[in-house]
């Protein structure tokens, strides 16, 4: 936990309840003037972010009503601009552009960053704005990835107000095609070897049989 996030997300009727359930005082160090601010992203959190081939993104509506939604691309499509800055090409989708008509109104952003094959979340916080394409086309296709199918429309620029690494309790393990390869990779070479170890032998048999 941090400073900067635990200052805005820990509201009073936050903090009651944490006192009620009796996790107030293992939270208070977090809002002591000591603890670190953690509101500019270190070498770990950007090698986190860079890694990543999606995230969650929550935004409020102007009526109230928050929004979740995921957005993919290739590992790395969002960009660490430098600590306190994150962006990312906002590629074309089913058009009903509900996340960035909730950030033209309000520009509050929640982004979950997912390492599931090892248990890990960083959460953050931070204000958006929105640029787009016509206005500044080098920037928006700056951030689009060379070779990926995707027709990039604006560019979506975050200032970081503050971050969390989570706890992994109850984050399940999960793995992509992309992640299985690798680990499954010796496997079907062992299986091939056997295979063709087996031929061989089977060969042999037939020879001797013959």
């Amino acid at each position: 936990m941090a400073r900067a996030f635990s200052k805005i997300a820990f509201t009073d009727t936050v903090r009651a309840l944490q006192a009620k359930h009796g996790s107030a005082g293992a939270y208070a160090k977090f809002l002591a003037p000591e603890a670190p601010p953690n509101d500019s992203l270190g070498e770990a959190e950007a090698a986190f972010i860079r890694a990543r081939d999606g995230f969650y993104q929550a935004t409020v509506s102007e009526t109230g009503w928050p929004y979740v939604q995921f957005r993919g691309g290739p590992p790395g499509f969002m960009h660490v601009l430098d600590e306190k800055t994150l962006a990312y090409a906002d590629f074309r989708g089913n058009r009903q552009y509900l996340s960035v008509g909730n950030l033209l109104g309000n520009g509050r952003i929640a982004l979950f960053f997912m390492d599931y094959p090892n248990k890990r979340r960083l959460k953050l916080l931070g204000q958006a704005s929105i640029v787009e394409m016509e206005d500044h086309a080098d920037l928006v296709n700056s951030l689009h990835t060379p070779g990926y199918e995707a027709k990039p429309e604006r560019a979506m620029i975050i200032s970081v107000a503050g971050y969390d690494w989570n706890c992994p309790q109850h984050i399940p393990q999960r793995y992509t095609l992309e992640e299985m390869a690798s680990t499954l990779s010796p496997i079907r070479e062992e299986l091939a070897a056997l295979r063709r170890e087996n031929a061989d032998l089977k060969e042999k048999l037939e020879a001797k049989g013959g």
